[in-house]
C-alpha cells in the first residue's frame, strides 16, 4: 500500500518498458516488506517480518533470507540501478547474513535492521532523488581493504597467541 507522502513510482530507463520497471519494483517493495516489516509487535511501534524468523534456524534461515535478498538485488540491477546502488545492498545483506546468523542476538538484529527496506529506500533515492550514482569501486576498495587489515589483525593475533603458549 502506497503512503500519503510517497512518491509515484515511475522508473523510465532507456530500451525498457516503464510499466514493466513499475512492476518489478513493486514486487520487489513487496516482498521486501514480508522479509522485514510485515506484522508489528503488538502493544508497540514495533514491525518485523519473516526474516527474524527465519533466521530462528541456524544457518539454513539465514542462507534462504541472504538468497532471496541477492535475488532482490539482482532484480533490481537488471531494472537500471546503478553499480554503487548494487554494492550498497549486497553490503547491507550480507551484515544481516553474517550478524543475523549469532543466535537470539542476529533474531534481534534482524527486527531492527531491515536491510531489504534499506535497500527499497537506496533504490528509490537512485531513482527518485538521483543519489548513489557511479560504479561503487571507491567502496569495493574500501571494503577490501578493511577486510585484509582484518585479516592481518587475526593472524597476527593467532601468532602472538602460539608464540605466548608454545
Amino acid at each position: 500500500m502506497k503512503k500519503e507522502n510517497e512518491p509515484e513510482i515511475r522508473i523510465i530507463q532507456p530500451g525498457t518498458s516503464g510499466k514493466r520497471d513499475e512492476d518489478a519494483l513493486r514486487g520487489v517493495e513487496q516482498i521486501a516488506k514480508f522479509l522485514d516489516s510485515r506484522f508489528v509487535i503488538p502493544g508497540t511501534n514495533i514491525r518485523f517480518g519473516l526474516d527474524p524468523i527465519l533466521s530462528l534456524f541456524p544457518v539454513l534461515g539465514d542462507f534462504v533470507t541472504f538468497f532471496i535478498s541477492s535475488a532482490l538485488i539482482y532484480t533490481m540491477y537488471n531494472h537500471g540501478a546503478s553499480g554503487k546502488v548494487v554494492i550498497r545492498m549486497m553490503l547491507n545483506a550480507t551484515l544481516d547474513t553474517i550478524i543475523g546468523a549469532v543466535p537470539v542476538v542476529g533474531t534481534i538484529f534482524d527486527v531492527f535492521y531491515r536491510s531489504n527496506d534499506r535497500n527499497v529506500r537506496l533504490l528509490k533515492e537512485h531513482y527518485f532523488e538521483g543519489k548513489h550514482q557511479g560504479s561503487g569501486a571507491g567502496i569495493l576498495i574500501l571494503v577490501a581493504t578493511i577486510c585484509i587489515i582484518v585479516i592481518l589483525a587475526t593472524v597476527y593475533g593467532i601468532y602472538k597467541f602460539f608464540e605466548w603458549v608454545f
